[in-house]
């Protein structure tokens, strides 16, 4: 009966390997790695199809590298919130409160994955999270979902959600910058190509999503770091935000990578570590309001630690 139950459930919500991988346009080592990136991740959601039990599930996450094992987390979250909309329970919350916590910046992502491939509207959902500032991950979640697998309405025709509040947007933004990394096969000049043809308002959210792709998926060598940080120029900082941001997400979850702390040495102009500790710091006594949520007061007290940064490494004041 479970097996019949694994196969319903893949037919009607799983992800074909076909889908899953058609943003991949070569066999290079770039392509290579994203498409294990995304893979990792596909094969964090199928296990929760295939049963969603967490003492069963972890075990088969936790067989996936290191590397790539924040990835699976962020799969399962978006399994379980998948659930969550279809059956009675609350087994996300269960996930964030137990094995999920360690990877908490993914688990947020996955669930906005989960909303975008079940055509909910994300912003509702926040309300039933309790960090004020990490819920908003489910947006960039949901942001990336929809560049990823839509890019035709949403990255080519620049499609905006229009029941997104204002923040919402800007954080949807980051979400599609990050889609970008892996649609260019993290092409530095390419990805800038296509951030050129938004608006110059949606910029400075586009590349901080490029700078989280960089600190977190890695893959690409020190000249390709270095040319982001002079093609980025004036959203330098923005960039750094992301790369910071992630460095921290890696370190809480015990999966740092040589690729991110070359980004933060190169984006940054410091340690993984250091970078981490910002975000620390960044974290206290947030406030939160409709007006000037916390995600956003976040971000806005990193960039003012990077914009002095981005100068000493190249921006124009």
């Amino acid at each position: 009966m479970s097996q019949l139950l694994s196969r319903l459930r893949r037919a009607v919500m799983g992800v074909p390997d076909s889908e899953a991988t058609g943003f991949s346009r070569g066999d290079t080592p770039n392509w290579n790695h994203l498409k294990t990136v995304v893979r990792s991740a596909v094969g964090g959601y199928h296990a929760v199809l295939d049963g969603h039990r967490l003492d069963d599930l972890i075990p088969r996450l936790d067989q996936t590298p290191l590397e790539f094992r924040g990835y699976a987390y962020e799969g399962a979250a978006m399994g379980l919130t998948g659930m969550d909309l279809f059956l009675p329970g609350s087994r996300l919350q269960q996930y964030i409160d137990g094995p999920g916590s360690a990877h908490i910046y993914m688990v947020h992502i996955g669930a906005g994955e989960a909303l975008g491939r079940m055509k909910r509207k994300p912003e509702p959902f926040l309300a039933e999270l309790s960090d004020p500032a990490l819920r908003w991950l489910v947006m960039d979640g949901y942001g990336f979902h929809e560049g990823f697998f839509k890019p035709v309405k949403f990255v080519q025709a620049q499609r905006v959600p229009s029941h997104l509040s204002p923040f919402g947007r800007r954080v949807f933004d980051q979400g599609v910058g990050r889609s970008i990394w892996f649609a260019s096969g993290a092409g530095i000049s390419e990805i800038a190509r296509v951030i050129a043809t938004f608006p110059a308002h949606r910029h400075p959210d586009l590349w901080l999503g490029v700078g989280v792709a960089c600190g977190y998926v890695g893959g690409v060598d020190r000249a390709a770091v270095e040319e982001l940080r002079e093609t980025a120029g004036r959203h330098l900082a923005r960039v750094a935000v992301g790369t910071a941001f992630v460095a921290k997400g890696r370190i809480r979850a015990g999966n740092p990578i040589p690729g991110t702390e070359l980004a933060c040495e190169v984006l940054c102009g410091m340690t993984s570590q250091q970078a981490a500790e910002h975000v620390d710091e960044a974290f206290r006594d947030l406030p939160d309001s409709p007006a000037r949520p916390a995600y956003g007061v976040l971000q806005d007290r990193l960039e003012a630690v990077f914009s002095p940064v981005g100068q000493s490494l190249g921006e124009p004041a």
